[in-house]
């Protein structure tokens, strides 16, 4: 090992060493912790930002932290979906989801995505596994239906969505067993009905209800924005539950926002300790929001 060449190395040096001892009180504190982070939007396309996302996973495992990895896929699932030419609509966000639409989205988010992030990880130097909802019962869950109001007759009625489910238990002895191991579980949002059948779950819906389960000190929901904003368009960097529910009720929130900021509030009212959104497009956002003072998005607490 040789010492700095320049004045200039020198100082980079101390940057980096300065950076990990701001990093250590928040390394000691969330250590034997669990962390859930809902992967997702365009970081999961960018190659660069996906090796970096599973550099930051297996991070954190090795500083003691237990990491739980819920991935989205819906882009995905919409290409191929387009290659096969089958045709799928959405109602409330929510992808409606016949027999031939799921076995697709199995196919995508449990054959390629999931496999893919799994390979990121293992080759960042950690030990990950795949997992769906189906493994070991891991998420139950029933079908989901929306209410619609016809424009013209002002009639409301029940539009079934398919394939689409709402986690109704989460098998928490599962994820139990890897927090005593140096295993990193990477979960894809399917779950099984009450008669086997495979259900579409939102990533959003099936992070928030792993997080609370599991009683996580963290819920981390990467996004593709900064994080949330306030009537002004400004980024709220802490809020209460209490302020995060008036952003819904006033209409502050809007578009994705929405469903995002109701994930957040179940997670608390589930038992996670607080719940974050930020970009994921940042590189290494997941150290920056945690490992330092001032974070980089929206924390959330109770």
């Amino acid at each position: 090992m040789t010492g700095p060449k320049t004045l200039t190395d020198t100082k980079n040096w101390l940057r980096t060493a300065e950076t990990i001892i701001e990093a250590l009180p928040y390394m000691i504190e969330f250590a034997d912790q669990t962390v859930v982070v809902k992967y997702g939007g365009h970081a999961m396309g960018d190659a660069t930002l996906a090796r970096n996302f599973a550099l930051d996973v297996v991070l954190m495992k090795q500083v003691g932290m237990n990491p739980i990895v819920v991935h989205g896929g819906g882009p995905q699932i919409g290409q191929m979906l387009d290659r096969l030419k089958i045709k799928s609509e959405f109602i409330d966000g929510l992808r409606v989801t016949d027999a031939a639409t799921v076995e697709v989205v199995e196919m995508v988010l449990v054959g390629q995505i999931n496999t893919d992030i799994v390979a990121s990880i293992n080759a960042a130097g950690g030990t990950a596994i795949g997992l769906s909802g189906k493994d070991g019962d891991l998420i139950r869950a029933r079908k989901v239906t929306r209410t619609t109001r016809d424009p013209d007759s002002n009639i409301e009625r029940v539009v079934d969505l398919g394939f689409v489910g709402e986690p109704t238990r989460i098998n928490d002895k599962v994820l139990n067993i890897f927090e005593r191991s140096d295993i990193i579980p990477v979960i894809a949002p399917t779950g099984g009905g009450p008669n086997g059948e495979t259900l579409n779950i939102n990533a959003d819906t099936a992070a928030g209800a792993i997080a609370g389960a599991m009683h996580a000190a963290k819920l981390i929901m990467l996004t593709d924005v900064a994080g949330v904003l306030d009537q002004d368009k400004q980024l709220i960097s802490r809020m209460t539950a209490a302020e995060a529910r008036e952003l819904l009720r006033s209409g502050v929130a809007t578009g994705g926002m929405i469903p995002k900021l109701e994930t957040c509030l179940l997670a608390l009212e589930g038992g996670c300790k607080a719940a974050h959104v930020l970009d994921g497009r940042v590189p290494h956002a997941l150290l920056l929001e945690l490992f330092t003072e001032h974070g980089l998005g929206t924390m959330i607490v109770a």
